[in-house]
């Protein structure tokens, strides 16, 4: 009697441990099958928000390459941190006398790690200081720098694409993410393709060999044929394909000169636009004891945050991350800086995460890690605190906007879901909220790292589609 007592005993104990083994909905085990992925280069969390334990958790503990879903620790621990209405201040200084509009001497701007200093608040920043009186410098543009230790690092180092925006370094003094928009605007009267450059500035150069035809678009990036130089002084766009009529308006965007040339460029057409006088050139230098002439207030941080986070913008996460390491540990901000700022953040707010490694907050790196379960407790300390409404708006919304908006459209779950998504070679992940048919929010994060790692997006997406309807 005794021993079948224990063999009852047992039997129940392992049809308990099989039935909360971890197990992947058949639809999504499935589509991961199918895609030449295994479960073990997989971490999957799914968590009711209000649930001590998780639905579901597969590979939760492996520290894994979140690629852009790492953006949610920096942009909640900057919301967390700084408050939403946290704002960044760019200050214009005089280096010399100022009198009847003449400034005798420099003109010196700090930087302030603003992310979002583009080209229209940078021309708003210039009609300002043109509105306290400057109206001719007889000196140099003098750019203060040194909040940030950024240094002259590689644009290219990640991915040889070093004229690509979402390359370019954060810097104190960033402005309009250092980049110019081309604008191809097919004529099909005139059989020509004319490119428009936004700003338009004279050291770079555009050589517009386009032809243009009747082939269906394709991969009209492709087919421009498009060579790029540069150096910090100066760049050279060489287009020397062909451009399909079929494609219509398009878009391209470049970063060519460096940091400095870039905001005297800019600075010099914007300024001689609004009338002013200006000749000078440009060097690095730290601003005077002085009182500034101008202190330029950035957008507050929680629209900085939605436009990281709704559109992966990988150079504002970089001065955001940076950021919160002059703000914890003073200047100049280092990426070491900022990360013991985030560890100590989380330690603070009892949040574990031993397997976190952070490089530059963005997600464009190759040794960043988190695992499935860290960010889904991150999901979690965000879903019960105050800041809860302004961190979930600012994920892209499923099928709706952002880069999630062509994602499962027509589904049943589209609208429903706030999720930040992650794509590197090698990497596919979500992490983020989903409202099911029951009124619940659900926490679901879905980290791949795998050769075949862009072939799992099907799995992902019926892994939300399951926690949905479930």
């Amino acid at each position: 009697m005794r021993l079948l007592l224990l063999l009852a005993l047992c039997v129940a104990a392992a049809a308990g441990a099989q039935e909360r083994a971890p197990r992947l909905p058949p639809a999504v085990a499935q589509a991961l099958a199918q895609a030449g992925v295994p479960e073990s280069a997989v971490g999957v969390v799914v968590q009711d928000a209000t649930a001590a334990e998780p639905l579901l958790a597969l590979g939760d503990t492996r520290a894994l390459n979140p690629a852009s879903t790492v953006k949610l620790v920096t942009t909640f621990a900057a919301l967390d941190l700084l408050g939403p209405a946290y704002q960044w201040t760019t200050s214009v200084y005089a280096g010399g006398p100022l009198q009847d509009g003449v400034l005798a001497g420099d003109l010196v701007v700090r930087g302030g790690g603003d992310p979002r200093l583009t080209l229209d608040k940078f021309w708003s920043m210039l009609r300002a200081l043109r509105g306290r009186g400057v109206r001719e410098v007889r000196g140099d543009l003098v750019l203060d720098r040194l909040l940030f230790a950024t240094g002259d690092g590689d644009a290219g180092a990640f991915d040889n694409e070093p004229t690509r925006p979402y390359n370019t370094l954060p810097d104190a003094l960033l402005v309009n993410f250092k980049s110019i928009r081309l604008t191809f605007l097919p004529d099909a009267e005139r059989r020509s393709v004319r490119i428009v450059a936004e700003p338009a500035l004279p050291q770079i150069e555009i050589v517009n060999g386009l032809k243009l035809d009747d082939e269906p678009c394709g991969d009209w990036v492709a087919r421009s044929k498009l060579a790029a130089s540069g150096t910090a002084d100066g760049g050279r766009l060489v287009f020397a394909g062909n451009y399909a009529l079929a494609c219509g308006e398009k878009e391209r965007h470049f970063s060519l000169l460096g940091h400095p040339q870039y905001v005297h460029a800019l600075f010099t057409q914007l300024w001689r636009e609004s009338g002013g006088v200006f000749g000078g050139g440009v060097r690095s230098g730290a601003s005077p004891a002085t009182a500034p002439l101008l202190e330029f207030k950035s957008e507050p941080l929680v629209d900085v945050v939605r436009d990281i986070n709704k559109y992966s913008n990988n150079v504002m996460a970089r001065q955001l991350f940076l950021s919160l390491g002059a703000i914890a540990y003073g200047a100049p901000a280092t990426a070491e800086k900022s990360a013991r700022a985030i560890r100590q953040w989380l330690e603070q707010r009892g949040v574990a995460m031993p397997e976190l490694v952070l490089e530059n907050g963005a997600g464009l790196s190759r040794s960043e890690r988190v695992s499935a379960r860290g960010l889904a407790q991150l999901l979690l300390l965000a879903q019960r605190n105050a800041l809860m409404p302004e961190f979930a708006a600012s994920l892209p919304l499923l099928a709706v906007d952002g880069t999630m908006r062509r994602r499962l459209t027509g589904a049943d779950v589209a609208g429903q879901a706030h999720i930040k998504s992650g794509s590197l070679a090698g990497v596919r992940a979500i992490a983020g909220y989903v409202l099911d048919a029951r009124g619940r929010t659900m926490v679901v994060v879905f980290i791949v790292n795998h050769p075949r790692a862009g072939e799992a997006q099907a799995a992902q997406d019926a892994l939300l589609k399951w926690v949905y309807a479930r």
